[in-house]
């Protein structure tokens, strides 16, 4: 399939670096740096990992006029022991109103060390009812290796009202999965790397393998390695399209702890999938929850 033949179903929703290079100085555009790494865990925990903040990062250098949002700090439950959980409305509406993003913005978010930072910031937006928010393509590498301004100047824009108007699907827990195990109409998609879902390699989050009947589009692969950009649209069509996941089924992605599978969910909206659902708790959950089924073979 051609590369022309199909377009974005939201094309407002990617922008491009000579595109936020030219509007970065709008007065209602807010920009967003929401990186975060994935460390080795402490040797005393049974954490999957350990999670630093890239504030520090962003103090070293960011894009010019570019605020910073700290996702498990400020975006997150922070009252479970699973990390990146959805947070409250009222948290997540106060986290907004606070960065200046509100009623007549406009929001673009990037990060470094993966985009998957990115997406899930937008795809909370867009579960707290948000539709303006965009993707920087290729992320601050991009940004970084074309030469375009950086600052390590701190941004606070003045702050707006967020309201909050939540909606219903878009993320689900494990029980709404384990429903779905049996529901003919419902593809389940693993974002993790081949080598998690077939569990040829030691995992992080508990018993190796996948959710049963799931199958596997990694989130890297919908990335060019070079640019960090997202490949051509008809190349993604046709990775999801060979996993068997069809526009007519509801689609619910996963990952290892929800963050991943915002890159495949991106994607699928993009091309145009209408019935989309995150699984927050992904495998930082299920692998460790014996009473849930794992696929061994």
């Amino acid at each position: 399939m051609a590369e022309n033949t199909i377009a974005y179903h939201d094309p407002n929703a990617l922008v491009q670096t000579d595109w936020l290079e030219a509007h970065r100085s709008d007065a209602n555009l807010r920009i967003f740096d929401c990186t975060t790494h994935l460390l080795p865990a402490q040797a005393d925990t049974d954490a999957p990992y350990r999670i630093v903040s890239g504030k520090a990062d962003y103090d070293a250098a960011h894009i010019a006029g570019a605020g910073f949002i700290d996702l498990q700090g400020e975006l997150s439950d922070n009252t479970t022991k699973l990390r990146f959980m959805l947070p409250s409305a009222g948290q997540f509406a106060a986290v907004m109103s606070r960065c200046g993003v509100g009623e007549g913005t406009r929001v673009v978010l990037y990060s470094a060390d993966g985009i998957m930072w990115a997406t899930r910031v937008w795809w909370m937006l867009r579960a707290f009812g948000f539709d303006n928010a965009a993707i920087l393509d290729g992320g601050w590498e991009k940004w970084h290796a074309e030469g375009r301004p950086v600052s390590t100047e701190p941004c606070a824009y003045p702050p707006a009202t967020f309201v909050a108007r939540p909606r219903p699907g878009l993320f689900v827990g494990k029980e709404q999965v384990r429903a779905a195990l049996a529901d003919t109409n419902t593809v389940i998609v693993n974002a993790l790397p081949s080598e998690l879902h077939r569990g040829t390699s030691p995992s992080r989050y508990g018993r190796p393998r996948r959710i049963p009947g799931s199958v596997n589009v990694p989130a890297g692969k919908l990335l060019d390695r070079n640019t960090k950009a997202f490949v051509p649209l008809a190349d993604a069509s046709t990775k999801f399209s060979a996993a068997g996941v069809e526009t007519s089924k509801n689609v619910i992605c996963y990952c290892g702890g929800g963050i991943s599978a915002t890159v495949d969910l991106f994607v699928l909206y993009q091309l145009g999938y209408e019935h989309l659902t995150l699984y927050d708790g992904s495998m930082g959950e299920w692998a460790r929850d014996g009473s849930l089924p794992i696929e061994t073979d």
